[in-house]
């Protein structure tokens, strides 16, 4: 598979089909493959608390990144990444916070990334917020 390709969908290849919870579950495989390809240890996925959940937490490069993932099937109603909004990145941040703490307080570098799956390619964007 080409080096930017994205695995096929799931429910026959036909993407925007896919039941969402399905859909939700295939964008976080891909997402996580591509951290592991990227030289990054997946440490959590769905990992949730009082606060909410966090689709991929993973470590590598000196850091951990705390991933929301997001998919649709074209950008016709906008980038997915426009959908993690201030409510969720609060979330997020709270969430993270419990994931820390239950771990003792790392005190490491921590990133916020928001990684967008689309048909035809993934988007990662490092220190979204």
């Amino acid at each position: 598979m080409p080096r930017g390709a994205v695995d096929p969908p799931p429910t026959n290849g036909r993407f925007p089909t896919a039941g969402h919870i399905a859909l939700g579950r295939w964008a976080e495989r891909v997402a996580a493959r591509r951290y592991v390809r990227d030289g990054y240890r997946v440490l959590a996925r769905n990992w949730r608390s009082r606060s909410g959940e966090i689709d991929l937490i993973v470590e590598g490069h000196g850091v951990v990144a705390f991933s929301e993932v997001k998919t649709r099937s074209s950008e016709a109603y906008g980038h997915p990444s426009e959908a993690v909004d201030e409510r969720r990145r609060r979330r997020l941040r709270r969430a993270a916070a419990e994931w820390l703490a239950a771990r003792g307080g790392r005190t490491g570098a921590v990133r916020f990334d928001v990684v967008s799956v689309l048909p035809d390619r993934v988007d990662r964007l490092e220190g979204a917020f």
